[in-house]
C-alpha cells in the first residue's frame, strides 16, 4: 500500500515542483524506494520540464477526463525506481479535465509504488484542494517570509478540516539575512514543526537549466543534502553522507570510464 503524500503551498514559486523532483529522485536512488510522482497542477504543469520529458503521449488530463487508464500515463525517468505521471503541456488538453476525479484516480496507484508524491497547484483552489482530499499525508512548502508562511495557515486548517495529516513544513530558500523569519518564528506562526529547511543555493537554479534535479546534478550541494536528509526523515531512515574516500573512488571510477 502507497503512501500518497501531497506536496502544496499557498504561493507559486517557493520551490514546490523542484521539491518533488528532488525529493523523489532522492528516495527512489539513496534509499531504493519505488516512487511515483504526479503533476496535479494541470492548468500550469511543470512537472515534466523541470525533468526535461518534452512530449508524453497520455498524460493525467487524459486519465481525469476519462480517455486512459492511470497505469497508461506512468513513464520510466532514468533514475532507477523512480516514474513520472505528467500533466499535458498543451492549453486544448485542458478540455473535459475533471478535477475532482483526482482521489479515485490517484487511489489506483495504491499497489504500484511505495510512495506516490503529488505535486499539487499553489493556493486553495479546486486542483489545490483536490490533490488534498487525494492525499494522505500533506507537506507544505514554504519561504523564511511572512506572506508564505501567512497562506500555510490557512491551508494547514483546511488540511485538519479534510482529515489529512500535516507532516509539517519544508523552509525553503533560507538565507542569513536578518528580515527572514527565523525557523521557530515559522513554527509559532503556523502551528507546525519546520522538518528541515534548504539553503539558497545556486546550484539548485544550475539543475533547473540542465533539466535534473539537484541531488543529481550535485549530490554533495547543500540544498542536495538537505532533501536527501528529508527523504530520510520521511521514511524513517538516516542520511549518512558519502565520506570523502566513497566520493573520491566514485570520481576515480568516472574518470576511469572515460
Amino acid at each position: 500500500m502507497a503512501r500518497i503524500i501531497g506536496i502544496l503551498s499557498g504561493k507559486g514559486g517557493v520551490g514546490k515542483t523542484t521539491t518533488v523532483a528532488n525529493l523523489g529522485t532522492a528516495l527512489a536512488s539513496q534509499y531504493k524506494k519505488n516512487v511515483i510522482i504526479v503533476d496535479c497542477n494541470i492548468t500550469t504543469s511543470h512537472l515534466s520540464l523541470y525533468l526535461g520529458m518534452y512530449y508524453s503521449p497520455v498524460t493525467l488530463n487524459q486519465v481525469l477526463n476519462g480517455k486512459a487508464k492511470i497505469q497508461e500515463a506512468i513513464y520510466d525517468y532514468h533514475v532507477p525506481g523512480l516514474r513520472v505521471i505528467p500533466a499535458s503541456l498543451s492549453l486544448k488538453d485542458l478540455r473535459g479535465v475533471d478535477v475532482s476525479r483526482l482521489t479515485r484516480v490517484i487511489t489506483k496507484l495504491s499497489d504500484e509504488a511505495d510512495i506516490v508524491l503529488l505535486d499539487g497547484a499553489p493556493g486553495m483552489g479546486r486542483e489545490a484542494m483536490s490533490t488534498m482530499r487525494a492525499s494522505d499525508e500533506v507537506l507544505f512548502i514554504s519561504t523564511p517570509f511572512v506572506p508564505s508562511t501567512m497562506d500555510i495557515i490557512k491551508c494547514h486548517q483546511v488540511a485538519l478540516e479534510m482529515g489529512t495529516k500535516p507532516l509539517g513544513i519544508l523552509l525553503n530558500m533560507v538565507g542569513k539575512e536578518r528580515y527572514e523569519l527565523t525557523l521557530e518564528e515559522v513554527e509559532q506562526l503556523s502551528e507546525l514543526s519546520v522538518i528541515t529547511t534548504v539553503p539558497m543555493d545556486k546550484n539548485v537554479l544550475r539543475s533547473l537549466a540542465l533539466k535534473t534535479p539537484v541531488v543529481s546534478f550535485d549530490p554533495n550541494s547543500p540544498a542536495s543534502k538537505a532533501f536527501l536528509e528529508l527523504a530520510g526523515k520521511l521514511i524513517g531512515e538516516k542520511y549518512v553522507p558519502d565520506s570523502f574516500m566513497k566520493r573520491f573512488m566514485r570520481l576515480l571510477g568516472l574518470a576511469r570510464k572515460k
